[in-house]
């Protein structure tokens, strides 16, 4: 019995600190592969939301394979239709920039001109008049210079060599980061179609890895973790397209310019976690510096906005969207720190589907179970 208690002190030690490499390496492959394992994460999310379609077509006799590619197709041009509406709608408002540019700036001159007044009446409510103006000394008068020599010019300096930045480097420094995102981007159609149509392979391969009661345990959890995401990306986009149109209305009887464009960016900029609230008044207060100038009309739009973002994110939300995710608040919380750190807005947008995953495969391990209970609500 000694020996044992010996050992097991000697070797707890030792196994917490593999533990901590462990997680040590694990958080820096997280940060230093983020930009492969944000694409392969948007891949797969994407792949569990398009699955029940593809499922539809099987039932109808279609191969797996062209069912993949129409439904990766359509969803393709649904992204096209989509993204050139809201390119119309960006164009048009660049055609009429001149002219809310300089209503803006008209703005901001009376607001300068507003708050210097302010300031000069309480300027004259605190300090007292015999203070306000005092009476400015004379500079002394400064002794006669000696009449000096003026200096010789200096002979000109030979001018510097011109360095000249290559044209690779300086596109290389400047859209470096763009084109690694386009890069990575243009990846997610493909993995996306070859997820779908290598489905059941790549299932039934992975299955393999694990004995027969982990088989079990696995395939359990791969099918809450595909449960759980489709519910949360369709929740979010329920959710996301009420409150947009709502919004929508709202701007158009307020007679905003390009309803369309900011009521859905207001509506889908809501549902940001912890700072959708600012992000949802942005659209609103821009489109508005265009038309108001009176200051009770923006109180009571922000007001109108600020409602609808509360009563999404407190009414709405927990009935839509929250049975599927079954998180606490303070695990939501720490995991948006957490992954917006490791992997910056990307990784705040992700953040609530990977920890609701996480959780997901500790439901249906014996062992992790305890963690599950700690994640859950």
């Amino acid at each position: 019995m000694t020996v044992i208690t010996r050992s097991f002190r000697t070797l707890r030690p030792r196994s917490v600190s593999a533990s901590l490499i462990a997680l040590a390496s694990s958080i820096a492959l997280l940060y230093y592969g983020r930009t492969f394992l944000v694409t392969l994460s948007v891949a797969v999310i994407i792949a569990f939301i398009l699955e029940p379609f593809v499922g539809l077509l099987l039932r109808l006799r279609v191969p797996r394979a062209l069912g993949s590619f129409v439904v990766c197709s359509l969803a393709v041009c649904v992204v096209y239709l989509l993204g050139l509406g809201v390119y119309t709608q960006f164009a048009g408002a660049a055609e009429d920039y001149p002219k809310y540019a300089q209503r803006i700036n008209d703005i901001s001159d009376h607001v300068v001109a507003t708050t210097d007044s302010i300031e000069q009446k309480i300027r004259d409510l605190v300090v007292p008049k015999r203070f306000r103006q005092q009476p400015v000394p004379p500079a002394p008068a400064k002794p006669a210079a000696r009449r000096q020599r003026a200096p010789e010019p200096a002979p000109p300096q030979p001018a510097a060599p011109e360095v000249r930045i290559p044209l690779v480097v300086f596109v290389f420094s400047h859209l470096g980061p763009a084109y690694e995102i386009l890069l990575m981007a243009s990846f997610v159609p493909f993995l996306v179609y070859f997820m779908l149509s290598w489905r059941d392979h790549i299932q039934r391969s992975f299955l393999q890895l694990f004995e027969d009661q982990g088989r079990i345990v696995a395939a359990k959890s791969l099918d809450g973790i595909a449960s759980m995401v489709r519910a949360f990306v369709v929740g979010n986009s329920v959710l996301g397209l009420m409150v947009a149109a709502v919004s929508t209305l709202v701007f158009w009887l307020f007679k905003l310019p390009y309803p369309v464009l900011l009521g859905p960016l207001s509506g889908f900029l809501s549902l940001v976690p912890y700072i959708g609230l600012p992000l949802a008044l942005l659209p609103p207060l821009l489109g508005a510096l265009a038309v108001y100038t009176n200051m009770t009309a923006y109180v009571i739009l922000l007001t109108v906005v600020a409602f609808l973002h509360l009563v999404a994110v407190n009414l709405l939300y927990p009935k839509i969207v929250g049975p599927r995710v079954h998180l606490n608040p303070l695990v939501v919380t720490v995991a948006l720190m957490f992954w917006s750190v490791l992997w910056g807005a990307t990784g705040l947008m992700l953040a609530i589907p990977l920890t609701a995953a996480l959780k997901a495969i500790c439901d249906n391990v014996e062992k992790l179970k305890p963690y599950a209970h700690l994640l859950g609500d």
